[in-house]
């Protein structure tokens, strides 16, 4: 992106989505999503990672965007696997993941279909115009998906929170939407009426009998435009179910492990984690908000998960690395500590993993 490209409105529109919002130079004087009371994670107006980095500046993101090295992506990545066209229904506990794309995952167990950071839009973009475009199609194509009980919104960049994806699921389905504070008022005022639990670190909530889902640390960022940087909260979430337990991390940075750790004291091993190994690039830049290969698979091992479904990467490019690159540094890391390949699992749309 040159200097005349980067000040159109696509290029500030591309720069929204792939950083997550641009920083404003002044926040606004109060929070526009959430009021309530000071937290180990909240100040009054913004959250933040207690004992972590702070997001970069906007000189930071300025460096990055002109410091060059991008390396380019095709415009087509076609994935391996077909369209996929998923059970109705999983009983019991059986655990099935389908992998639609990017951290679009349809998790189906105990006869629950849920659906984490769905997006089906052809952009990860505040404008339709610009910004990350998709190089392959949704593993799953919208109208087979199975009736969506409940939708897991962890944060509301623009490749997490797809309001035009969520209003398609609620005018279908009418799911019950799950998401931690701050994030339900971005999803409230395009959907009007939809059945929201928010919920806050630490916090749990029952989604059907005998399966609890707990909101949990991670160490990201927030921002859906100008001015509202940390004005809602990101988490990751523990699913209990009969089967097993299940940890989905939408984004993180690996802070020195500290939240993995926490996870496995408080929960214990978990059958499957859905743990995020793309979009790590340049890494004084990405380091806080998004873990390496390398870091995700340290992460496996210490919060215990038997199980791995890689996710974001190969779909939107957001950041520097090739598009095959986190696959190579995965391979890598994985065999540096002799453990199988085939327990982290790095999934292309379309891709069904039927979880040991």
């Amino acid at each position: 992106m040159n200097r005349r490209t980067f000040f159109t409105r696509a290029g500030i529109a591309a720069l929204l989505a792939t950083a997550g919002g641009l920083a404003a130079s002044k926040a606004h004087a109060r929070n526009r999503y959430y009021d309530g009371p000071v937290s180990d994670h909240f100040d009054g107006r913004h959250f933040f990672n207690p004992g972590g980095e702070p997001p970069n500046t906007f000189a930071d993101l300025m460096r990055w965007r002109f410091s060059g090295g991008r390396v380019e992506w095709p415009q087509h990545w076609p994935s391996p696997f077909p369209p996929a066209r998923p059970d109705q229904r999983i009983e019991g506990r059986r655990l099935v993941v389908t992998m639609a794309g990017h951290a679009s995952i349809l998790i189906q167990t105990a006869g629950l279909n849920i659906l984490t950071d769905p997006v089906w839009s052809e952009r990860a973009s505040p404008v339709a115009f610009a910004g990350p475009k998709r190089v392959n199609a949704p593993g799953i194509a919208f109208a087979d998906l199975p009736p969506v009980d409940v939708v897991i919104v962890t944060h509301n960049h623009y490749d997490h929170l797809d309001l035009a994806t969520l209003a398609r699921l609620q005018a279908r389905d009418r799911p019950m939407f799950v998401t931690p504070l701050g994030n339900d008022a971005i999803i409230r005022k395009e959907l009007g009426d939809p059945r929201i639990e928010v919920v806050d670190w630490g916090a749990q909530t029952g989604i059907a009998p005998g399966v609890v889902l707990h909101c949990e640390p991670c160490h990201h960022w927030s921002a859906r435009g100008l001015g509202d940087r940390r004005m809602a909260l990101w988490a990751a979430f523990v699913i209990e179910t009969p089967g097993g337990r299940i940890y989905h991390v939408g984004d993180t940075g690996f802070h020195r492990g500290i939240n993995y750790r926490a996870a496995r004291e408080k929960h214990g091993g978990f059958r499957l984690a859905n743990l995020p190994f793309g979009a790590y690039e340049p890494r004084w830049f990405m380091r806080a908000q998004h873990q390496n290969p390398e870091e995700a698979v340290e992460g496996m091992l210490l919060c215990a998960a038997a199980h791995v479904a890689g996710h974001h990467w190969g779909t939107f490019r957001l950041t520097d690395e090739g598009i095959g690159e986190p696959l190579e540094a995965l391979h890598a890391a994985l065999d540096a500590r002799n453990l199988p390949r085939d327990r982290f699992r790095p999934m292309r749309p379309g891709e069904i993993f039927d979880v040991p």
